[in-house]
């Protein structure tokens, strides 16, 4: 059985963190993004390989992943010729399987019970089987309406008001039968959301959804990604370094050094190599990355360095995000929904 992860997009709505680093292999403390999702992944047995549907910048994932060995499960890699939207990509990517295939989204982080989805597709022997996760606002997203034996009935694109009858929508995981493909059109951009599988529904085939109410999220803005790493620090989300520790646990790398006087509240993280000088302060929420440095009275606060970044003196960072080689100068004051790339460079006593 194979999984196909959909991770061809170029991440706009993280650039500038995205311009070298696509967005599958964003880090997530010092994980990149898919590890998570081949770890969930991997608890399904039959799933003998992944599938990756690249087009931005393949070389660079290929290269954090190899063929899959180090993780246990045989990778393979599609690059699409061009962007094929959703529908399009799956159908490049599992030319020659015939078997039933599991399909995330490139950007959804979860712990949906994927076994229990799978067992669902084949009690209803169902044609298609799409997760799907509540949320607060039903009226700024595209709805999927179900009967009481969760058949899906329709797809309703931001809805008014008077419209909303349930607040569920697409989690972007699917269990898909390859037989159906026949209707997507070759190398043709083609949207499985607005195209693929509202033919299901006009033709009649067995197309039911799974309601998952556990943790949900879409990594792909700098406010979601930033909401990642505090629900990993708060045991939102389970996975190591801080799954089963106690509230405000922080996390230090064996080579870590803080100074004398140098103060670091939790929950933090703080990889290898990272320094923190006298009187500087890291706040709750931190994540320092390899060898980053925070020098004499600076405070750091609710930040997120990617590595290799250095606050100056008297600095202040608060509730940014900094790709890797960011120095930010003395003095300088950086704050709340900043996003600097790679080597930004801030001059002393900016504020940004």
């Amino acid at each position: 059985m194979k999984a196909i992860l959909l991770a061809g997009g170029k991440g706009t709505r993280l650039r500038p963190l995205t311009l070298h680093t696509p967005k599958p292999i964003v880090p997530i403390f010092n994980r990149p993004f898919l590890h998570y999702q081949i770890d969930l992944i991997r608890q399904i047995p039959e799933i003998d390989e992944v599938i990756l549907s690249l087009n931005y910048q393949p070389r660079r994932i290929e290269d954090v992943f190899g063929d899959g060995s180090s993780l246990g499960i045989k990778i393979r890699y599609v690059v699409e010729p061009a962007p094929l939207g959703t529908g399009g990509a799956v159908k490049f990517a599992s030319d020659g399987v015939t078997d039933s295939i599991v399909v995330f989204n490139g950007d959804v982080l979860t712990q949906v019970d994927l076994a229990a989805v799978l067992r669902l597709h084949r009690s209803r022997q169902a044609r298609a089987t799409i997760v799907l996760t509540p949320v607060e606002n039903p009226s700024a997203y595209g709805l999927v309406e179900t009967d009481a034996a969760q058949n899906v009935l329709r797809f309703l694109e931001k809805p008014t008001p008077d419209q909303i009858t349930t607040n569920y929508i697409n989690a972007g995981i699917y269990v898909l039968e390859p037989s159906t493909f026949d209707r997507i059109p070759d190398d043709t951009p083609w949207s499985i959301e607005r195209s693929f599988f509202p033919s299901l529904i006009e033709r009649g085939e067995t197309f039911v959804a799974y309601p998952y109410d556990g943790y949900w999220i879409d990594i792909g803005t700098p406010e979601k990604y930033t909401q990642v790493h505090r629900d990993i620090m708060d045991g939102r989300y389970q996975t190591s370094p801080f799954a089963g520790q106690p509230a405000g646990h922080v996390f230090r790398a064996d080579d870590v050094r803080v100074e004398e006087g140098a103060i670091v509240e939790g929950p933090a993280f703080l990889d290898e190599g990272v320094v923190v000088r006298a009187g500087a302060r890291v706040g709750p929420y931190t994540v320092l990355g390899r060898g980053c440095q925070i020098e004499a009275d600076a405070r750091v606060d609710g930040a997120i360095f990617w590595g290799n970044g250095r606050v100056g003196q008297e600095a202040v960072v608060a509730n940014a995000i900094a790709g890797r080689n960011v120095h930010v100068g003395r003095g300088t004051t950086v704050g709340p929904g900043a996003v600097l790339g790679d080597k930004t460079a801030i001059t002393d006593y900016s504020k940004v």
